[in-house]
């Protein structure tokens, strides 16, 4: 099988594992009956840390561009997209952009909110 396909299929595979598990996780908190959206709250979170340890953790070790490729794009894509945003605004401020940094963080959490509320309205 050629590599880019098996890659495709490697990051599709593990996509549909994290959105599973992303939806499993949110169906169990969502029996507690918070008004918090508890479950989000902790697949956003657990997330982040998971793509921050991973990306780490494989810098210093012989890991595949497939594995890679399927656990932090595939996986954690499907886990979570807040994951990777977190993780390109911490690059950013690490790398000394602090600005773009700012601008990542403010501009998304701002732009995604009146996104939402734009596509409700369109709907309506």
């Amino acid at each position: 099988m050629n590599i880019l396909l098996w890659r495709y299929f490697a990051v599709g595979a593990a996509g549909f594992v994290g959105t599973v598990t992303r939806f499993a996780l949110t169906t169990l908190f969502g029996r507690l009956n918070f008004r918090f959206p508890i479950g989000t709250f902790f697949i956003n979170v657990t997330g982040s840390l998971f793509l921050g340890w991973f990306v780490t953790y494989i810098a210093s070790r012989q890991v595949s561009d497939t594995t890679r490729l399927a656990i932090a794009v595939g996986f954690v894509g499907g886990y979570t997209t807040f994951s990777t945003f977190m993780f390109d605004t911490n690059k950013l401020a690490s790398d000394g952009a602090t600005l773009q940094a700012a601008l990542n963080l403010v501009g998304s959490v701002v732009l995604g909110i009146i996104g939402v509320r734009l596509g409700i309205l369109l709907a309506r």
